[in-house]
């Protein structure tokens, strides 16, 4: 899976991203202009020592991302959306973009690309949900259409076994 994010401001949303990221074995590309340095300490921390390990693609604009991820199937996460992230098919290879903390993605894009966006369902009162969290949601239901390939299938304690294991 791929996770798009359209110029991202907040360092700390993107770290947590970049970790859910190396977690699931996503790619993590980033479209500028970032709100925050690649090398900024609150994207390290948020991260915690994954960021190494993170397949991060940094972008100069929206046109170049386009132009260097040809044929991408490319859903576009927006609280406009007609239809909700859990309606559509998801595929192993495809991009989820979210746009900006302050003010998501632009609508010159969104209008060009209807039939992909997707939405989180939540109360009408609320503007938006944290932009890692809606990351998290939206990657894992994608993973989840894709029975989780590739990733752990059992969860191991730390010091002890469980009983069905003893």
């Amino acid at each position: 899976m791929h996770v798009v994010l359209h110029e991202p401001e907040i360092p700390s949303n993107t770290g947590n991203i970049g970790r859910t990221c190396v977690a699931t074995g996503s790619v993590l590309h980033l479209i500028k202009p970032l709100g925050f340095r690649l090398n900024e300490k609150s994207l390290m921390r948020a991260g915690l020592d994954y960021w190494h390990d993170l397949d991060v693609r940094v972008y100069e604009d929206y046109r170049e991302f386009l132009e260097k991820n040809p044929g991408a199937k490319i859903y576009y996460a927006t609280t406009k959306a007609h239809k909700t992230y859990a309606e559509v098919p998801y595929g192993p290879d495809d991009y989820i973009l979210f746009g900006k903390e302050s003010a998501g993605i632009p609508e010159e894009i969104l209008v060009d690309n209807e039939e992909r966006c997707i939405r989180i369902p939540m109360k009408a009162e609320n503007r938006s949900l944290n932009l890692a969290n809606s990351v998290a949601i939206v990657l894992y239901e994608a993973l989840r259409q894709q029975d989780f390939s590739g990733l752990e299938a059992n969860g191991r304690l730390h010091r002890l076994n469980w009983r069905s294991e003893a």
